[in-house]
This record gives C-alpha cells, structure tokens and sequence, in this order.
C-alpha cells in the first residue's frame, strides 16, 4: 500500500524515531503500524529514539593507527559504567575500524555509511543502544595522515578518558611522539606553536595584561616592557613548543623533538564529555515533584 505522509508522522510520534526509519518500518511492515512499531524496536531504533533527549557525557575516546593513516574519536555515553563495558568498547573499536577504512567528512556523513555487515553506522549504534540500555553517540573524529618519513604518536589517559594523537615531522621516532601525546593529555596546550596564535587573541591578551599592570600601580613608562614578558609566559602556556616538556623540565618540548630530528606538525587532544553541559539532577527536588503528582 501506499506509504502517506501522515503515517510517518504518526509513526513517529509513537516512537520518536527518525522520519526514513518510519518510513523505512512502514514500508517493510505493509503500512501495518503495530507491525511497524513491532519492527522498529525489533531493531533498536524505537528504543534509541526514545533516549534522545537523554545526555550523554561518558563514554570513551580512542585511537587507531593503520600504516600512514589515523583517526581519533570520542563515543558518547551516559554513565562511566558503561563506559567499561565490554560491548561498548568493542562499538568503539569497530566504529574506529570504519572510520579509518571509509574517511567521512564529518560525523554526520559516517553515520549515513554502510558497515561491513550491510547497515549503517547509525543503525548500528542503534543496535548497540538496544543491547546496552543507553543513549550512545559517535561525537566527533580526525583522520591523521603521514608519510614514511613522519611518526604518530597516540596516548590514551585513565583508560580513553583523554586521548592524545600526534603527528612529528621529520622523524620515525614513535616513543618520542608517543612520549609528546603524553605531555599534551597532561598540560592541555591550545596550539603547537605562536605562529598559530591569532592577532587578535595577542592583542586581546596585551590589552589585558596592559589594564592589569595599569591596576598594579606600575609606572606607565615600565608597563609596556612588562606586558611583552607577561605575554611570552601567556605563550608559553598555551603553545606546545615553548612548554617546558613534562619528562624533563630543562627542555623545552620543542627542543625535545628536534633533538629527535624532527618537528610537531600538529596533534589532536580529546578529553570525553568536554563542552557537553551534564545534567545536574537534585534527588530532593525529584522526590518532591514526586509525592506532589
């Protein structure tokens, strides 16, 4: 029978699944809606949608390396407990695996990819969302690419808490890129280098230093000698090279590397759940909406 418009979105409002999934269920089921919603838990998706609104801020970052080619990723879930869990890390993996064998341009793209066994990445997560009991959620990624002469180095912090790859240029050493993964998952650097530093964030960051050595009381003719050596130790806090290197204080990270030969093209740093707002929940208040039902 003909599949109408309104039938997905009463289809959807029963389930709160995805508008080609109710179209999809409705299809498959004859227009049966029963059947429909039957089909559409079956797979996991009624169940997945109805957690959507559910805030996801654990989970996992990851990293795999294939020869010249890397991606890290974050995978989203409710709790840390089931962050452990032995099911979700295999999702992770294999999200990973995927990642790296397909190259998507955004999240967005990947979930819309069919995996080895014929369904999408988001039907799979569903899948997974339907074993587990949790909102899951592939958050973000960067494929990495080298050459034969660059080394990657990846760290993974309290288990995948935080995840680190890096990229040195000019040398295969991975110890020592390894080595700067673990320097970044623990001083958090914003940028590799000061050539990276916008003008506008120098200038924003003088123009303070400047009104708070005004405030100290500094003599005007000194302030703007100060302000230069309060915005080198800005840089020093925020750009990896210039960063006294974790391992061996007396070196900066920079001079670490080249004195491996080579040069940090770049790195990557997630920490889960960082910018996703969580829930505060107040147990009071919920027992008390409660008892006033």
């Amino acid at each position: 029978m003909a599949i109408t418009a309104q039938m997905v979105k009463q289809l959807r409002e029963k389930t709160g699944a995805g508008m080609m999934d109710c179209k999809k269920a409705l299809t498959e089921t004859d227009g049966d809606m029963d059947k429909a919603i039957d089909y559409l838990r079956e797979k996991g998706i009624a169940k997945a949608a109805k957690k959507a609104d559910r805030i996801a801020a654990e989970g996992l970052t990851f990293i795999e390396v294939n020869g010249n080619d890397a991606v890290i990723l974050e995978v989203n879930s409710e709790t840390d407990f089931v962050a452990k869990n032995e099911g979700f890390q295999r999702l992770t993996k294999e999200l990973a695996a995927h990642l790296l064998a397909n190259k998507p341009a955004s999240a967005e793209e990947a979930l819309e990819q069919k995996m080895e066994n014929g369904t999408t990445v988001q039907e799979h997560i569903n899948s997974a969302i339907a074993t587990i009991g949790e909102k899951l959620s592939l958050r973000r990624f960067e494929l990495v690419s080298k050459t034969d002469a660059d080394a990657f180095g990846a760290y993974l912090h309290m288990g995948g808490r935080i995840g680190v790859l890096t990229l040195l240029a000019g040398t295969t050493d991975e110890e020592a890129a390894k080595d700067v993964a673990m320097h970044i998952a623990a001083i958090n650097p914003k940028y590799v280098s000061r050539d990276q530093v916008s003008a506008e964030e120098a200038e924003h960051e003088r123009e303070v230093l400047t009104q708070q050595a005004l405030n100290e009381g500094k003599p005007e003719n000194i302030v703007a000698k100060m302000v230069e050596g309060r915005l080198s130790k800005y840089f020093q806090d925020i750009c990896l090279v210039d960063q006294a290197f974790v391992k061996n204080p007396d070196v900066k990270v920079g001079q670490f590397v080249e004195s491996k030969g080579g040069t940090v093209q770049s790195f990557v740093r997630f920490e889960v759940g960082e910018g996703i707002e969580k829930r505060q929940d107040n147990f009071a208040e919920e027992v008390m909406s409660q008892v006033k039902k």
